[in-house]
């Protein structure tokens, strides 16, 4: 099988998302993936509150973070968070859906940086992460199936 970078970067996604528990957990869902990008949502549930009432911190970052991992293992190289920052610009309450829309800024070698954008369906920015990748050993996708 041959598969086009985008439609590996697709089948990476999916295949990553299979045992993802945590992002099944949460109800994140894959919007598309392509080469170097990656665009996922997630509805802020009861149970992801903080005792403010908003979207708890961690959850919101958890989806940053997913998106994250779905852009810098877009090319099957199997790549890992070597550091991250968020910073949280408005809060989300519950019923708001949010979009996380990762894109690579760079990536040499072994290493990459990636933004990833949290915001409302209408664009209202919620929080602005930053991820730096490492890349390892291995595939996402068997080279058979490639």
């Amino acid at each position: 099988m041959s598969l086009t970078p985008e439609q590996l970067a697709t089948e990476c996604s999916r295949v990553m998302h299979i045992t993802d528990y945590a992002a099944q957990m949460m109800g994140i869902e894959i919007i598309q993936t392509s080469v170097g990008k990656a665009e996922l949502r997630m509805t802020v549930r009861k149970d992801m509150l903080n005792g403010h009432g908003s979207c708890h911190g961690g959850m919101m970052f958890t989806l940053a973070d997913t998106a994250f991992a779905h852009a810098c293992n877009s090319t099957n190289k199997v790549t890992v968070a070597s550091g991250c920052t968020i910073d949280f610009i408005a809060p989300a309450f519950e019923g708001d859906t949010l979009i996380a829309v990762a894109e690579e800024r760079t990536r040499s070698g072994r290493t990459g940086i990636y933004d990833i954008n949290l915001t409302k369906p209408d664009g209202a920015l919620v929080a602005i992460f930053r991820g730096r990748s490492y890349q390892i050993k291995g595939q996402i996708v068997a080279e058979d199936a490639v």
